[in-house]
């Protein structure tokens, strides 16, 4: 007898980074009309609501792309330690961005930890490319989203240095 359902390790791996991003939503939303809207931005600066279905589009190709990856492994296991490690790495330092940034104000440390996340998102799609080429692929928009993003925030923060 199945005890979990074939379609379920899909729709757990593809969810998992929606509850960080979910967790951060509460902190951006009582940030934004707030401290953010005072901030001097670039001409470039995307408006406020295209970040969530960016993130939320982003999250679901990287959230797949992982169980792509560990099922191709065959699941938790020495092989998957590496790339599924490096995944895992990254998501925390996502997560751990919005908490920096908005709800700490601190937007060198917030630029810091997005650079980390671009290398260990670097670092996991060139892990998963020898072993699922369309999760790697998947990893892609991501990179791209990081580096501006990574502009982005490096902007906000020389700009609006000596800012409370």
């Amino acid at each position: 007898m199945e005890v979990v359902p074939a379609w379920a390790p899909a729709v757990g791996f593809t969810l998992l980074p929606h509850a960080g991003g979910f967790l951060g939503s509460n902190i951006t939303k009582r940030e934004i009309p707030t401290w953010y809207q005072t901030l001097q931005k670039p001409s470039w600066c995307p408006p406020n609501w295209v970040f969530a279905p960016v993130w939320g589009t982003l999250y679901t190709s990287m959230g797949y792309g992982s169980y792509l990856v560990w099922k191709e492994l065959g699941g938790f296991n020495e092989k998957s330690v590496i790339p599924l490690g490096l995944y895992a790495g990254n998501l925390a330092l996502n997560w751990a961005w919005t908490p920096i940034f908005f709800g700490a104000h601190k937007m060198g440390w917030g630029l810091v930890t997005l650079l980390l996340t671009t290398g260990t998102a670097a670092a996991t799609t060139a892990s998963w490319y020898n072993i699922n080429k369309t999760a790697a692929y998947l990893m892609v928009p991501y990179l791209a989203w990081l580096s501006l993003a990574s502009a982005l925030n490096y902007r906000i923060w020389k700009d609006n240095r000596n800012k409370k």
